[in-house]
Parts: C-alpha cells; structure tokens; sequence
C-alpha cells in the first residue's frame, strides 16, 4: 500500500510538473554584457556658448514666487503652481526659460508633486509650471497617452504667456510614465525647445513591467521557480480587459524628436533598463533629424533621482529621500545653458551603471493567456470545492439528526471519504496559500526589501500544501479503484451511494483538479522541467 501510494503520487507530481512547463511560457531574460562606460564621472554641465538669454544661475540665487493658476484643457480645466524667479528688489526675472513639468505614475496634486525640484530650479532662475493631474481620463485600465500629450501642451501654452518667461524658450519635463508622453509634446509642438526625460523606461510598459519585476524579485531573493509567473501574469490579457496602454511604443516619437534633449538616470533604480534606455534613445533619436542627447547618470540614486540610503533609520517608511544634490544643479545649468549645453562634452557621464538583463517583448501565454479564464477556474474549481463538501456536511449532519444514525444512502465507501475531504481542502488551501504568498512578495519586493521566512520559508509550505494534495490524490485514486475491483466481486460494494455523495465526489474531484492545474501553472509542482 505504502508502495502504491508512493508510485501515484510521484507519477501525479511529475504529471502536474508537466503540465506546469507545458502550459505557458518561460522566463529567461538575456544578460547585458556590453555595458555604457561614462566618459567621467563628474555630472556637471558646460555650455559650448553663452546662453540664449540671460545668465545662468545657480541654484539657491533667486528667491521664488509661488503663484496658483489654472489651466484650460477645453472640456474642464486643472489647477497648478508656477513658481518664478526674482531678483533682488522682488520684481520677476525677465527673459527667463520655462519648464512645465509632466507627472509620472501615482502623482497627482501639484502641491505634492516635483515640489523641491521645480523649487529648486526656480531659485536657479526657471520658471517652473507643475499643473495636478488630470484624473478623469486616467486610471489603472485606461490611459491615452496621446491624448495626455495634448492635455500637458496646454500647459506649454500657458507658461508662455507668463510674465517673466521667454516663449522661445519653454520646454518639458517627465518623469517615469510621464517619459512616454514628453516625446509625443515635442512631435505634437515643434516649438518645445527642450525636453528632460528623467528614469524613462523607453520600452513599453508590459516590457517596462516585467523588467522591473523581474529585478525586484531578485532582490527580494525569491527561489528560481517564482520567475516562471513573470511572462505568465505580465504578458496576459488582464481579469476585465482594458490596458491597452501597456503596449504603447514611444520609439516612433522619439525618431522623430527635433529639441535637444537630457537623460537622466539614477544608477540604483531597480525599475528601469537605464543602460538599455540609453542606447535606444541615442539610436531612435539619431533616425530621425539627430536631435542632441545629453545623458547623465547619478550614483546611488533611486528612481526619483533620489538618495534612499541618506535616509536616517526611524524615518517613516512614506518619507521622501533628499534629491541627489548635483541633479538640480545640473538641470538648472543645461536648461540655462541652451543651446550651448545641447551638445556640450561629454555627451555620457556620471556613475557607472549596471543593468544586468534587457528588457524584452513578453512571451504570451498560450493556454491561458486571457485573465478572466485564470479568474473563472480559481474561482469555479474553489466554489466547486467548498459548495459540495458544505452540502455534503449540512445533508449527512440532517440525515443523521433525523435518522438517529448515517443512513446507507449519501455515504461513500470506507476510506473513500477522509481522501476526498484531505483532497479538497488542501487543493483549496494551496492556491490560497500561493495567493498570499504572492502577495507578500510583492510588498516585499516594492518596499526592496528581503525576508527569508516569508520569501523561502513561504514558498517551502507552498509546495509542501501542494505535495500533500497530490499524495491526497493518488490515495484517493487508489481507494477508488479498490472499490471498483470489490465491486466486480460483490455488487453491493460502491464508491458513493446517493445523488448527494456523487454529486460531492465529482464536485471536489473536478474542482481540486483545476485548483491544482492552477498551481502547476503558477510553479507549485516545478522539479526543473
């Protein structure tokens, strides 16, 4: 017996471990072996000329006006700060260049958002123009970054209307996401006369997405099989459709950028290709008219261009890190500085960085590559599960209140029943489990942070769940099979007795095999297939 239940249960585990490997695709990103090497490691920047206007300032040389406005976007409108220059006597700098600032992903209120940068440029002698968010047309499904374009480029239009500022002279800034839509402004108005693309992911944001996950959960030092789910939960079609965005290309905008432009990068922003970034920006920009690239890398700087670790440690886990001290100075001097820091040397400079893997497309599942098919069997094979054996429970618990004892009907055979129930509400508690594994790797992985007896230990019960249900399983088939044979020899001998048990066996066997096919999917029963 022993025996048997061994050989059933190795050959289901190698069976779903198949199954697993067969069913989608699988991870194997390619490493980056040739890497950008800056030709120095000083990020300042020099003009090759006098600036158009004016003298470049210094950051802290200007007290700074802060002023509410509101921008028409022509159905509604939105609310910003502009914040201007002055000089001595407190009137506005005249003359001065103007930079209206696009937002990234998960900002909104301009009171919040690029406060110390647009500050800080502003006391360097930049107007800066920070509008909120337009939030009506933007959410986690739907995102038009075409359309989002249109909406910033009223800004662009404001600020050029504003005293102080020389329209001549007005340019964009974006931050991660809002990397996508600056090239798209400066296509759409030839006339913004420079953009700053800072932490810009450059591919599309499925192959942004999978990148940054997969960096995260190496750092948060999950076992190998977790990264089989990266293609497989990023390159679905997700529960409820939407999300076309996730496979816009802004490369096409950027072939066809004319103003110069500044990269930007920090070399510890897990999160983005910032070596891969760079290389299509240089090559996308030099298809087209050959727009001038400045490029400057900052070390130990976070996505924001931030410095995580000056941070003291009993700060609050929402506290915002101090920017890198020489990325305003240097904005200011290349924003001031044009044309003359438009192709100022070097062109690449800085920190050097490591990317260890491109980003690349991500292969789409083929079995179940549409979400809301992965939902429906979780969400059936549970329900199948929990129904059948709660009915089975309430009817057997009534019969034997109403018969004084289990009657014939709605039994099942002798050892039958204990495997069955074993097989089910372990099934049910291995995709739970995996869920809330997922989970907390997830928040361990956004907080970059690690923990070997949530990210190992987890995953060893995970598996454990899993390995119990498959030896469930094969005890399960065996009993049955035990029965049919008795039942050949004596006619009396079932496996279930009543609509009720027969209901409740096919239920729970139907359900805990698309439970456990799910976990398959999801790297449960990998053994290196």
């Amino acid at each position: 017996m022993v025996f048997r239940t061994f050989a059933a249960s190795l050959a289901l585990l190698v069976g779903l471990a198949v199954v697993g490997s067969l069913a989608g695709p699988q991870w194997h990103p390619v490493p980056v072996r040739d890497h950008i090497v800056p030709t120095r490691s000083a990020t300042t920047i020099e003009s090759t000329e006098p600036a158009a206007t004016g003298d470049v300032g210094e950051v802290g040389d200007h007290a700074v006006r802060t002023t509410p406005v509101t921008v028409d976007l022509g159905d509604t409108t939105v609310d910003g700060l502009l914040r201007r220059p002055l000089d001595a006597d407190g009137a506005v700098l005249p003359d001065r260049p103007g930079v209206v600032f696009v937002h990234g992903a998960g900002t909104g209120a301009a009171e919040e958002a690029f406060v110390d940068t647009a500050e800080l440029l502003a006391s360097a002698g930049v107007a800066t123009l920070v509008p909120d968010k337009r939030l009506d047309t933007y959410s986690t499904r739907e995102r038009d970054y075409e359309a989002m374009a249109e909406d910033y480029l009223r800004s662009v239009e404001l600020l050029r209307t504003v005293d102080g500022v020389d329209p001549e002279r007005v340019g964009a800034y974006g931050e991660s996401e809002g990397t996508w839509i600056v090239p798209v402004m400066q296509v759409e108005d030839p006339d913004v006369a420079f953009t700053v693309l800072v932490s810009a992911p450059v591919v599309p944001p499925r192959e942004q997405a999978a990148f940054a996950v997969d960096n995260y959960l190496r750092n948060t030092g999950v076992p190998g099989q977790v990264f089989r789910a990266i293609p497989r939960a990023v390159g679905m079609q997700l529960p409820g459709g939407g999300f076309d965005y996730a496979d816009f290309d802004v490369r096409p905008w950027l072939e066809d950028q004319t103003a110069p432009l500044l990269v930007v990068y920090g070399t510890a922003d897990p999160s983005m290709p910032i070596e891969q970034g760079v290389r299509l920006i240089l090559a996308d920009t030099a298809v087209g008219s050959g727009a001038p690239v400045t490029v400057r890398y900052y070390a130990g700087a976070d996505h924001g261009i931030r410095l995580r670790d000056e941070l003291p440690a009993d700060a609050p886990k929402d506290a915002e890190a101090p920017l890198h001290p020489h990325f305003p100075r240097d904005l200011a001097a290349w924003v001031q500085g044009l044309p003359g820091t438009a192709d100022a040397a070097p062109r690449i400079a800085g920190d050097a960085p490591q990317q260890l893997y491109l980003a690349a497309p991500v292969p789409q599942p083929r079995w179940w590559g549409n979400g809301d098919v992965v939902v429906a069997v979780v969400v059936g094979g549970t329900g199948l599960v929990v129904l059948a054996l709660v009915a089975w429970g309430v009817v057997s618990l009534a019969r034997r209140v109403l018969h004084r004892s289990a009657p014939p009907n709605g039994r099942f055979a002798p050892g039958v029943g204990p495997p069955l129930v074993a097989l089910g509400v372990v099934s049910v508690a291995t995709v739970c489990g995996l869920a809330v594994y997922l989970v907390a790797v997830a928040r361990l992985a956004i907080d970059y942070e690690r923990d070997a007896l949530v990210v190992q230990g987890g995953w060893i019960a995970v598996r454990l769940l899993g390995a119990v249900a498959a030896v469930a399983a094969a005890v399960l088939l065996q009993r049955v099979a035990d029965v049919r044979a008795r039942h050949r020899a004596e006619r009396d001998v079932v496996v279930a007795r009543g609509a009720v048990a027969h209901l409740t066996l096919w239920a729970v066997l139907v359900g805990s095999a698309l439970l456990l096919v799910t976990a398959a999917y999801w790297g449960v029963y990998q053994l290196g297939i």
